[in-house]
């Protein structure tokens, strides 16, 4: 009898240790998958899709106006150039940063309370924050693009080409500071695309514009 009852209460010992093991095995599986999903992207890739996504959208829109706008053909063909490249790269943004759990919009981040600070004294108005943010990242202001809005053949051509030539030299350091900086291997393959398209894309206008 005595044996016997050894050899049970032995038997629930190993089982009870086996479940414990187990059970360890199994949580240091999740405490190791959970940092590596958490480290799957990082502050620069958020930055890179937050301001792409608003850079790409006013991209679009100055290339759209060039389909009735614009004088010169070889324009129109560049502006289709842009909206073929940059439309599908917008929705992937948009899915970067959903996948994230990050805003669309940065300011919705950075800047949540400014709208409040509006003519406080020693403050910019928003609109005048708003284009000094553009002429950094080579974005067009609202002055500038209402100019473009109202022009028409080959004062089109002209505006076009030089403000989306600064445009385009402002993504080209958005996605060199991606590559440089960035982790997410989705964020860092389309901060090359961009590059590399634009860069070319910078070359053509560069020659319509002095021819």
């Amino acid at each position: 009898m005595t044996n016997r009852f050894v050899r049970s209460a032995a038997l629930a010992l190993a089982t009870v240790a086996s479940a414990a093991l187990l059970a360890g095995c199994g949580g240091g599986d999740d405490a190791t998958s959970q940092p590596a999903a958490a480290a799957a992207f990082n502050t620069a890739d958020v930055t890179f899709a937050q301001g792409m996504l608003p850079h790409h959208v006013q991209a679009v829109e100055m290339a759209r106006l060039a389909k009735s706008r614009a004088a010169s053909a070889e324009v129109k063909k560049l502006a289709a150039t842009i909206l073929s490249g940059q439309e599908p790269e917008i929705e992937q943004l948009r899915q970067l940063l959903a996948q994230w759990g990050r805003s669309l919009d940065k300011s919705m981040e950075t800047m949540t309370g400014m709208e409040s600070m509006r003519g406080m004294p020693g403050m910019e108005t928003m609109e005048g924050m708003s284009n000094l943010e553009a002429t950094m990242d080579g974005m067009a202001t609202s002055g500038e693009m209402a100019e473009l809005r109202a022009a028409k053949g080959a004062k089109f051509d002209r505006l076009f080409l030089t403000m989306m030539i600064e445009h385009h030299r402002g993504a080209l350091q958005m996605a060199k500071a991606e590559r440089a900086d960035g982790k997410a291997p989705e964020a860092l393959t389309l901060a090359e695309q961009i590059e590399i398209a634009q860069q070319g894309e910078i070359q053509k206008m560069q020659k319509l514009k002095n021819g």
